[in-house]
């Protein structure tokens, strides 16, 4: 671990945090992001929903259970750049192989450490989240390392998908002893390793599909639902998939998308999405369930927002609909259901992968959906 070669994380209003350069060396770009939890930082890395973004940990000692060869939410590290305060100088875990900083050099991730991570958590909640560089042993001038930042893209318009969805479909079937009841077609826009397997402990075989996948070729393994996973980018850019969201609720096949899937069945209604300040991220945060009146603590990885109407019912083309759940820290929609046609999203991981398993029932909720006939629903509505 390397304590001596400064190291500056650069964000584009102009700020500059020094710290030690740490992990891999040299320079990064991407949008600065900061997830609250203490824990699960195996999972955040491994998590495609993170890609270009350069990922703050707010706790101040990280690393200290190493890295695992069973936690992994990925084939691979898609952070951009990863900033933490103290980390851990040992990894202390039976199942670790390996310290976080050797994973993170092997995957060519720049780091930096020392920074104070509270200060630019608090930064970022008062100004928004930002574009950010970090550059280790570099001959820039702060004023050469601020334009470069402010000469990468921003996460507005940004289409991250096919970057991070499978090339060819593959299927997750249940486990030995579990018999299969449904056949999900689950649109892969940066999907979690840990959502396909819950789904198939449940009795699902999950055919895991491209993002460029057509309604035609959903259609063709005859899908009893349709499932649309996390993702990185704007939704606003998923131009295509939103029309196979439609397709799929002009059909009335059940659906039921999460986090960046929440986030295209809203722009398939009808809604706007937009930027949010500084987004939401980590394993604690709080929303509630209008339709039962629980609370939850979630985990939630996003940087968009559904602008659906919060009050009663809201029509679409596809009939009405309603707001489900709803953030308590800052009011922002966190749940659709329709009335009419069997789709429902939420804005959060219901797969606790890393995280707590309130909201696991949501996986049963669209089990439930399925094993109820597409007309009796239409019928009942």
């Amino acid at each position: 671990m390397s304590l001596s070669n400064n190291a500056f994380l650069v964000l584009d209003d102009g700020r500059i945090f020094e710290g030690q350069a740490w992990a891999a060396e040299g320079e990064t770009f991407g949008e600065a992001v900061f997830t609250t939890g203490m824990t699960g930082y195996q999972e955040t890395l491994t998590d495609p929903s993170y890609h270009k973004q350069i990922v703050i940990m707010t706790a101040p000692h990280i690393g200290n259970t190493g890295f695992n060869l069973e936690d992994n939410e990925s084939e691979r590290i898609w952070v951009s750049g990863f900033v933490v305060r103290n980390p851990s100088p040992i990894a202390s875990n039976w199942r670790s192989k390996e310290s976080l900083e050797d994973a993170l050099i092997k995957s060519n991730v720049v780091g930096i450490q020392g920074v104070d991570t509270r200060a630019l958590t608090r930064h970022l909640r008062d100004r928004g989240a930002m574009r950010v560089g970090i550059f280790s042993n570099s001959n820039l001038s702060r004023e050469e390392m601020v334009v470069r930042v402010r000469k990468t893209a921003p996460m507005n318009g940004a289409f991250l998908a096919e970057d991070v969805s499978t090339k060819k479909t593959y299927v997750v079937k249940p486990p030995q002893g579990v018999p299969t009841h449904f056949k999900v077609a689950a649109i892969d826009l940066g999907i979690k390793g840990a959502t396909p397997k819950y789904m198939a402990r449940l009795g699902i075989e999950v055919h895991v599909m491209p993002a460029t996948s057509t309604f035609e070729e959903v259609k063709s393994i005859k899908p009893d639902g349709v499932f649309l996973s996390n993702g990185p980018g704007d939704p606003a850019a998923m131009v295509d998939v939103i029309a196979l969201v439609r397709s799929v609720l002009t059909e009335g096949i059940p659906f039921f998308g999460i986090c960046f899937g929440h986030q295209i069945l809203g722009r398939a209604l009808g809604f706007d999405t937009y930027k949010l300040p500084f987004g939401h991220r980590g394993i604690n945060q709080p929303v509630v369930d209008l339709t039962t009146g629980k609370v939850e603590i979630t985990a939630h990885n996003h940087g968009f927002a559904v602008a659906a109407p919060k009050a009663n019912e809201f029509n679409t083309v596809y009939g009405t609909g309603r707001v489900t759940h709803i953030s308590l820290n800052d009011s922002v929609v966190e749940g659709l259901e329709m009335n009419n046609t069997p789709a429902f999203s939420v804005q959060y991981h219901p797969e606790s992968a890393a995280g707590p398993h309130d909201s696991t029932y949501l996986f049963e909720r669209f089990l439930n959906l399925m094993q109820k006939p597409q007309l009796d629903f239409k019928a009942a509505n």
